[in-house]
């Protein structure tokens, strides 16, 4: 499906990054033919070794090799700057996702265009096996339909098109935040630059549903990381009801006394400090972020 800019009709250009650590050898390589096999689009795909030399890359495929795991959106950072190409759009997609539709990121592209404002967009992400799209796959509040489409305020990080020019304005990828909610706040930011995103329930993604929690870091990280959004992002009197909001909900979540020592450790050493640039968000993007049904306290 060809991008359309009034009369004229053009491909839409893609910069595509892909991550490696060379322990997905069977679901790797799918996920690296599915997006060679895009159709409609043009298309430079980088694939980024993270602590490791990636194997399983067919030639013409740039690679990158970092010296050490610096984690998922710093990893992807510095596949963004191997980019050659100058793209208009960004994808990411995780190397265990598949794309099922060699049309899909032409599809994508085209709901980018339906809408000047918006800066990045979404599709439905659903287990292969079962067909279920899981609640935090969903980038809203009241998940419980993930065929409905509309205007998110969040995303889920693993599979994502992002306009190039809206993403080097929010500043990219939070790096130092290694891994979980990275897109969380690369959301809030590209919503501060007068952006918003998009989720495109009918086109669909597959990867399994796997439990991010079989991290062992999960639980740390997930609090650390949380604590560090509202530290850079928000203004400063909303960020103690954020902070309890989460710091009230979570524990109540957690199975086991391991999980709930890991999770206040990484609660302590967010407020400790590591958070990074402070760019509180306007109070226009707070209401923009509210309308728009998901303030930015919950």
């Amino acid at each position: 499906m060809p991008h359309t800019t009034g009369t004229a009709t053009r491909t839409p250009r893609y910069g595509a990054v892909l991550l490696t650590m060379n322990d997905r050898p069977e679901e790797f390589p799918r996920a690296l033919a599915s997006l060679l096999a895009q159709r409609d689009v043009e298309l430079e795909v980088v694939v980024v070794g993270n602590g490791v030399e990636p194997e399983h890359v067919p030639d013409g495929v740039r690679t990158v090799t970092l010296p050490e795991n610096v984690g998922i959106p710093g990893g992807r950072q510095a596949g963004v700057k191997a980019l050659t190409s100058s793209p208009e759009l960004l994808f990411f997609l995780d190397n265990d996702a598949v794309l099922p539709d060699p049309e899909l990121l032409a599809g994508l592209a085209a709901e980018l265009a339906r809408d000047p404002r918006r800066g990045y967009v979404q599709p439905r992400i659903a287990d292969p096996g079962t067909g279920v799209t899981l609640r935090r796959w969903v980038p809203r509040l009241r998940a419980g339909d993930p065929e409905r489409a509309g205007t998110v305020t969040v995303m889920a990080e693993g599979i994502v098109v992002i306009r190039a020019d809206a993403f080097e304005q929010a500043g990219g990828w939070p790096g130092h935040f290694f891994l979980f909610h990275e897109g969380v706040d690369l959301a809030w930011r590209l919503w501060d630059a007068g952006w918003t995103g998009y989720y495109a329930a009918s086109h669909v993604v597959h990867h399994p549903a796997t439990d991010p929690a079989r991290h062992a870091v999960y639980h740390r990280l997930v609090a650390r990381n949380r604590v560090w959004l509202a530290l850079r992002n928000l203004p400063a009197v909303l960020i103690p009801g954020y902070l309890a909001v989460w710091a009230l909900l979570t524990p109540t979540r957690l199975r086991g006394a391991d999980a709930l020592r890991a999770w206040w450790s990484g609660l302590g050493e967010g407020l400790r400090g590591g958070w990074g640039a402070r760019r509180p968000m306007g109070w226009r993007t707070v209401w923009r972020l509210t309308r728009a049904g998901r303030p930015p306290v919950v």
